[in-house]
């Protein structure tokens, strides 16, 4: 599969009315609306996908900006792509025979794969934000990468793309695409590097010429990333009482109580957020296998989440959609056939104020009758929705929602 995002929110093949009440709907769209084409938009490959179910047609490529909307406008695909790459000859027939020249580097986080995900779409929606935001802090500070190379895309569905568009990366191949995603992730960091004996100086150094050792708050990449997130944690800790914090302790592996309470009490001196914002985490002797077992869980929490699709037989990630150089990604300005929400471009200060169930919604308030196939619970422009099997009337916002996440089919009036 090559097609960032296409774990699709739908449901199977829709009924005749169904069918032709979204395409009218999305026609609505494209007549009165147009699409973001991307840079270099003839080098592109484009892809689509129908409400018909007739499968991918692909290898298209189109040499302007109104050639691809006039396509659209008649065709009103449900889906439409293009590629990250750029082609010699876009619209051959085979990988082979398009000739690859380079390639956007595209991250996309999508809320199904995080961890412990809430199953409130608009909380998802929130958390996936963190994460794309948290991508950004990476990519300006620890690549120097800047803003005006990067745009932030609304995926419609549950999450965000990231094209990154800066001519040094356009040749970089798999192996290194995989690299930066793994240094993203924290993948492969060794931990001997983060917390290590070494000389010390100052007041804490004197009764021992090695303590034990993280790089300062303000050293760059994760070395200060992790020390930050070390601050953070014991200053949780030492806002709780002591029984509290043997309890949280506890539950990591390998710290019992006993440990637990000798570390907490350690953790109580004047001095001792200063000192690990200065690289000191000898706090008391016999804490490193402690750090250590927290070290894990702070590269965990830190590392960002980006890329990956499921492979639903096999239950394991595939390839990350980062390191496939010949991706086709979600065109902003394009309809999500799964949600009907727009596919929305965002600057980089966009992003903060951004509400996808207010700002991606294109259609209106106007009453559509249809038939709720199961219970269902949503959220759209501030209103909460619990709903139930059976006919009813909703606005064409939510009805268009419905429908195309298959939930629901288009009725008679009643």
């Amino acid at each position: 599969m090559l097609i960032a995002g296409q774990r699709s929110m739908e449901g199977g093949r829709l009924n005749a009315l169904t069918h032709n009440f979204l395409v009218s709907k999305f026609r609505g769209y494209y007549i009165e609306s147009s699409l973001d084409a991307p840079p270099s938009l003839a080098s592109r490959e484009w892809g689509f996908l129908f409400f018909d179910d007739s499968g991918m047609r692909r290898h298209k490529s189109f040499f302007s900006r109104g050639e691809l909307v006039d396509y659209v406008r008649s065709m009103v695909p449900r889906h439409v792509y293009h590629s990250a790459a750029y082609y010699q000859r876009p619209g051959a027939p085979t990988m082979k025979e398009k000739l690859w020249q380079g390639a956007d580097l595209i991250f996309d986080l999508d809320a199904d794969h995080l961890r412990n995900a809430p199953k409130s779409y608009s909380e998802m929606l929130e958390l996936v934000k963190k994460e794309t935001q948290k991508l950004l802090t990476f990519l300006l500070s620890d690549f120097g990468l800047s803003e005006s190379k990067m745009s932030v895309v609304f995926s419609g569905g549950r999450g965000y793309h990231i094209h990154v568009r800066d001519p040094r990366v356009f040749s970089f191949g798999s192996d290194e695409r995989r690299e930066i995603v793994d240094y993203l992730a924290g993948r492969g960091l060794a931990m001997d590097r983060f917390i290590h004996m070494a000389p010390m100086e100052g007041d804490w150094g004197k009764d021992r010429a090695f303590r034990l050792h993280a790089p300062p708050a303000g050293a760059p990449g994760w070395g200060g990333r992790i020390n930050r997130s070390i601050i953070s944690f014991v200053e949780d800790l030492r806002g709780l009482n002591e029984a509290e914090a043997i309890v949280v302790l506890s539950k990591r592996k390998g710290i019992g109580p006993k440990k637990a309470a000798s570390f907490y009490k350690s953790l109580q001196g004047e001095n001792v957020l200063e000192e690990i914002g200065r690289g000191n985490l000898d706090l008391f002797r016999g804490s490193a296998a402690i750090w250590k077992l927290l070290l894990v869980e702070f590269l965990d929490s830190e590392g960002v989440k980006v890329g990956f699709n499921l492979d639903e037989e096999r239950g394991e990630t595939d390839e990350p959609v980062t390191a496939d150089v010949r991706r086709l990604i979600r065109c902003p300005g394009s309809l999500h056939g799964g949600s009907g929400m727009r596919v929305t471009s965002l600057t980089l200060c966009d992003l903060d104020d951004f509400d996808p169930l207010q700002d991606a919604v294109v259609f209106g308030e106007e009453a559509v009758p249809l038939h709720i196939l199961k219970p269902f619970k949503t959220q759209m422009r501030g209103v909460s929705y619990n709903l139930e099997e059976g006919p009813t009337e909703l606005p064409a916002c939510v009805a268009v929602f419905l429908m195309a996440r298959g939930v629901a089919e288009a009725c008679t009036k009643h």
